[in-house]
């Protein structure tokens, strides 16, 4: 649940780079809470017309411009500018680039975006003695 709030936090952040892990948590995050609002829809009957709820459609709202700079920064995290993005707009083709994108393992060391966000958490753990 961490990355998925981080996600929140660096939402006008279009410059940074972010790891498979905070990019794929924040994927799962997403889905268990439309599946659970979608639920609550179907049987308050929150549905604005057929297959449309009310709650779903407000947190698609409020998670649009989190998953677009995070799937950003998951593309910067690899060395890719973020109008790779773009791809989504192409059926079938542009939606599997864009997954096997998100899928790559992070670019080692700095790359023109910044330090690699793994190697930077793996370098500030606390040692237990």
């Amino acid at each position: 649940m961490k990355e998925f709030l981080d996600v929140f936090k660096k939402t006008l952040d279009f410059k940074s780079r972010s790891r498979r892990k905070e990019y794929w948590m924040f994927i799962l995050w997403t889905t268990i809470i439309s599946v659970v609002l979608s639920i609550i829809e179907i049987i308050a009957g929150l549905e604005i017309a057929p297959d449309i709820g009310l709650l779903s459609t407000i947190f698609t709202l409020v998670i649009l411009i989190p998953s677009i700079s995070v799937t950003v920064r998951r593309l910067h995290d690899i060395g890719r500018t973020g109008w790779w993005l773009l791809l989504s707009f192409i059926p079938i083709l542009g939606w599997i680039a864009l997954f096997v994108f998100t899928l790559l393992d992070s670019e080692s060391g700095s790359n023109k975006y910044g330090s690699n966000p793994k190697e930077f958490e793996h370098d500030f753990k606390p040692v237990n003695n």
